[in-house]
């Protein structure tokens, strides 16, 4: 993880002009083809349910997170975002799931601690089968 930090506060501004268009307001935007929505679904991925996937319902890490965000994000103008910029969307992305606090710090320390509501969720694959 890379020096930095970033808080959900500090984060809206950059979703708003970074990230909205294509997410929609506040994450929640699940009829766009090419993003969809990254908020809510919490509960959807028992049995007897059509599972919504969302950063918050499904995705196990939040380290997963930023490094998709860092990577990936935005759409057109993929890595152009500094570390701050990166941590401080990452946070408000997870403070729109109620995972982090709107004034939680987000830095290479504090984000590999955040407990992903799935994160027990998947199996592990074992990696000696015979």
């Amino acid at each position: 993880m890379p020096p930095g930090r970033g808080t959900a506060s500090e984060g809206e501004a950059i979703y708003v002009a970074k990230c909205q268009a294509c997410h929609g307001e506040k994450g929640t935007r699940p009829d766009v083809a090419l993003a969809g929505a990254l908020v809510g679904g919490m509960g959807t991925l028992a049995p007897d349910k059509i599972p919504i996937k969302t950063v918050g319902s499904f995705w196990p890490y939040a380290t997963t997170l930023f490094d998709y965000v860092r990577r990936a994000m935005p759409f057109q103008e993929s890595k152009s975002l500094t570390a701050d910029e990166v941590y401080a969307v990452s946070a408000y992305i997870l403070n729109l799931n109620g995972i982090v606090g709107s004034n939680d710090v987000i830095d290479a320390q504090s984000l590999p601690k955040v407990r992903m509501p799935n994160r027990d969720g998947f199996i592990p694959f074992p990696r000696n089968q015979k």
